[in-house]
């Protein structure tokens, strides 16, 4: 009976393989993870030099597919934002969706910035480690120099909320400053809007003509999703060894139980807010989310995203292509509960007490820094020197985090997506209320 059901699932598992990415990409990360304990220090089967150059030929496709990523991006939020405010086709409902968001996403980072102050103070993550151990294996000796300091404050946030609004767009896209490029692209849309229609249609097909293109071009780069999975788990497994991930285990499963908590918010809001089935619904998402994990880049599945919320969650096409490139900038509900996280584990270890005065300037700092931050691999560990600083921590503390920190990106990312997607679902059923009232009131005679 056994070897009939295993026999039975033989071609249910080689279907998955063959047709779902995210099948394909969870098969990459075992394999990878397989390959990276080999090559790692425990197993100190292959020498250091060569794991260093056979992991810089398995890191090829991951850099390829980020490269191809980061190519269109740029063209596929503004196109995507001009074509998701122009499709709303009235003034009244942009402004619901528009200010709603803002809203909305302030509203669930601040509850997940409260999850992650929650768990670092009841788990405690950063009296399980013995500091001076871990300053002897990074060989730390002088913290000061270790990591240079950024100094930002609260009253630079004035400037920076200035500094929003690009002087020279063309300049911003250049230097990829993304929160800069989606209001110069708010500015953009909403101008169309207030155009006739006869003037506005011509940009309009060329921003739809441009989507296509970029869309077209992400479905190439998705063929090399799995083997970036493999090669960066093999890279990251070989580099870190399975005894050195243990050591920071307790911080690694407080984030995580973090991000976990801000999960269940998500669920709360999938079943009781857009009344959606749960398991179908979280079945839908589950490639996105994979993706996300892949990657650590919301951008890099932002194009995946708007296809699931339009194709499989039948997300009206003026929401998803608002919301989600938006979310994908602004709505970074995992990164901002990982920064509070480390923030608390490193003043844990270095015996820093965190009054409550300090803990509120680095909630808002936090949602601050947050806010505009690029959905690329490895940013959350940038603006957390700025956070650090902020509640007068060393800032060497992000070296002793930095060997966990992709792994941590890879979880943060993938909850940064689900929060985009429910967002996506959120904002999808208030629009149809808002039509049946409007359907519902009587008409004027």
């Amino acid at each position: 009976m056994v070897v009939k059901s295993f026999e039975y699932r033989i071609p249910q598992i080689t279907y998955l393989v063959k047709k779902k990415l995210w099948a394909q990409v969870l098969v990459g990360l075992f394999f990878g993870l397989i390959l990276g304990i080999i090559l790692g220090p425990e197993a100190n089967l292959v020498p250091k030099e060569s794991v260093q150059i056979i992991t810089e030929w398995l890191s090829i496709p991951a850099n390829l597919f980020l490269k191809i990523i980061q190519m269109i991006i740029i063209p596929l939020i503004f196109a995507s934002i001009i074509r998701g405010l122009t499709s709303t086709g009235n003034m009244e409902q942009l402004r619901s969706i528009g200010i709603g968001a803002t809203v909305y996403f302030i509203i669930t980072t601040i509850i997940a910035m409260a999850i992650g102050i929650l768990v670092a103070t009841t788990i405690m993550p950063g009296n399980y480690i013995d500091s001076s151990l871990l300053f002897e294996s990074f060989g730390i000796k002088e913290a000061e120099n270790t990591v240079e300091q950024t100094d930002f404050t609260l009253s630079d946030i004035p400037q920076g909320i200035i500094g929003f609004i690009p002087s020279n767009p063309l300049q911003s896209m250049l230097s990829g400053e993304m929160l800069s490029i989606i209001v110069f692209a708010l500015f953009i849309g909403v101008a169309l809007i207030s155009l006739p229609k006869k003037n506005s249609e011509p940009i309009l097909e060329l921003l739809d003509g441009v989507q296509n293109i970029t869309m077209k071009v992400v479905s190439w780069a998705m063929r090399l999703a799995p083997f970036a999975a493999f090669g960066l788990m093999a890279d990251i497994t070989s580099k870190l060894g399975v005894s050195a991930l243990v050591g920071l285990g307790v911080y690694m499963v407080t984030v995580v139980i973090g991000l976990f908590g801000v999960l269940i918010v998500y669920v709360i809001i999938i079943k009781f807010f857009t009344k959606r089935p749960l398991g179908s619904t979280l079945g839908i998402l589950k490639d996105p989310m994979l993706l996300g994990f892949s990657t650590s880049s919301s951008a890099a599945v932002m194009p995946v995203s708007i296809k699931t919320a339009e194709e499989k969650l039948k997300v009206k096409p003026e929401v998803s292509q608002f919301v989600i490139p938006l979310g994908a900038t602004i709505n970074m509900n995992g990164t901002a509960l990982y920064q509070v996280v480390a923030v608390f584990f490193l003043a844990q270890l270095f015996n820093i007490d965190l009054g409550f005065t300090t803990i509120l300037l680095i909630a808002l700092t936090a949602l601050a820094a947050s806010i505009g931050a690029p959905s690329a691999p490895g940013t959350g560990i940038v603006i957390l020197s700025s956070i650090l600083v902020t509640a007068g921590i060393p800032p060497v503390g992000i070296v002793l985090i930095l060997g966990v920190d992709r792994i941590l990106d890879m979880t943060r990312t993938m909850i940064n997506v689900t929060g985009d997607l429910t967002a996506c679902l959120f904002f999808d059923k208030t629009i149809k209320l808002q039509d049946v009232k409007n359907e519902s009131k009587p008409k004027a005679s």
